[in-house]
């Protein structure tokens, strides 16, 4: 069967699963032919500008026990910890006054009252002493569409829940399928954030065992349907103290997790040319300028860590966390070099609202 010349796909309005199987597929100059494009679209539409989201990794804490992940609840050789509010307000002040424009509270899952009253008056304080001149994406899972209110009421104006696959089935085989986990839930809590009004975003994990190339062009499809505002996603990387762990032998191997998580930023610029992406952490775990790829394909968005140092090896929820030994002046000088390396420049001082979202 002949199939389609890529440049003819690549222009297309609409794009098939198939099709995006094949662009998933793609290698070579057909490859480059998709970064090209995915590039231009880039350009056109959201420009060379990367937004800055001081990543905060807030607690390890998890309710969850998902088979893929460092900081899951039974992992009992993680040691646990939760930042102070103190903590968390001092990173928000460094972000403010260093130009980030926004910053990303991440973490574990927790739904209790205390948990919600804690980010309830951390979201509060960083309003009040910064004038409501920070953005604040949270990623705490799941909550009520009370809380969710709640909390961007209190000043969060982004949130991020990844589904981490749009397959029930793969979703039910990377989490147990019991009380606390449950796709239609995970669904039910998408909804909720977009009809609270934030700019809600989700993402996927790629190079998964079980997982397919026609997984992830449904994975593309789902979240052009449901229609985000920016996505986090990147490289699935195992962690030994994990039940997927066992299924390591039916991975591909990193250099191909890496090229595919490419073609994935690549392939939702072109399908969504104005919402925000982020160039993930887990990129730079598989090669040291893994970010900076992103962002020529398709990006524009990074998240550095300033998390309080002591805390950086606790947050693991993969092998291989790159952790910066520098202090987070130096780590934001050497980013803002490697940006004009590749043609871009930090928007200092500005949030980086989606453009989608403002349409």
């Amino acid at each position: 069967m002949n199939q389609t010349p890529m440049p003819s796909i690549l222009h297309k309005p609409e794009f098939s699963q198939a099709e995006l199987v094949q662009l998933l597929n793609a290698s070579g100059d057909e490859e480059k032919a998709l970064f090209s494009y995915a590039s231009e679209v880039k350009q056109q539409h959201v420009g060379n500008t990367v937004y800055l989201r001081g990543l905060i990794e807030f607690s390890n804490i998890c309710e969850k026990n998902c088979y893929y992940c460092g900081i899951r609840r039974d992992n009992t050789s993680t040691h646990r910890y939760c930042l102070t509010n103190g903590e968390v307000l001092e990173a928000i002040r460094f972000a403010h006054e260093n130009g980030f424009g926004s910053v990303a509270i991440q973490s574990g899952e927790l739904s209790s009252d205390a948990f919600i009253r804690k980010i309830d008056f951390i979201l509060k304080e960083a309003m009040r002493m910064t004038n409501r001149e920070i953005g604040i994406t949270l990623s705490c899972g799941e909550q009520s569409e009370e809380v969710y209110r709640r909390w961007f009421e209190s000043g969060a104006g982004r949130y991020l829940l990844r589904i981490e696959s749009s397959s029930e089935e793969l979703y039910y085989k990377i989490h147990p399928k019991d009380e606390t986990h449950s796709f239609t839930k995970r669904l039910n809590a998408l909804e909720a954030l977009k009809k609270t009004g934030y700019q809600t975003g989700t993402g996927v994990m790629i190079g998964l065992p079980f997982q397919t190339a026609g997984h992830l062009a449904s994975d593309l499809l789902f979240m052009k349907q449901f229609d985000i505002d920016m996505c986090g996603m990147g490289p699935y990387i195992e962690h030994t103290q994990t039940p997927l762990y066992k299924n390591r032998s039916e991975l591909i191997p990193l250099q191909e997790r890496f090229a595919l998580s490419l073609k994935m930023v690549a392939l939702l610029r072109i399908l969504m040319p104005d919402i925000n992406i982020a160039a993930t952490t887990a990129l730079q775990s598989i090669e040291k300028n893994g970010r900076e790829k992103a962002l020529c394909v398709g990006a524009n968005v990074l998240m550095p860590n300033i998390t309080p140092k002591q805390y950086r090896d606790d947050y693991f929820l993969y092998q291989n966390k790159p952790v910066s030994q520098q202090s987070n002046e130096d780590d934001l000088r050497f980013l803002e070099q490697q940006l004009k390396n590749i043609g871009h420049e930090i928007g200092y001082f500005k949030q980086g609202n989606s453009k989608h979202y403002r349409k």
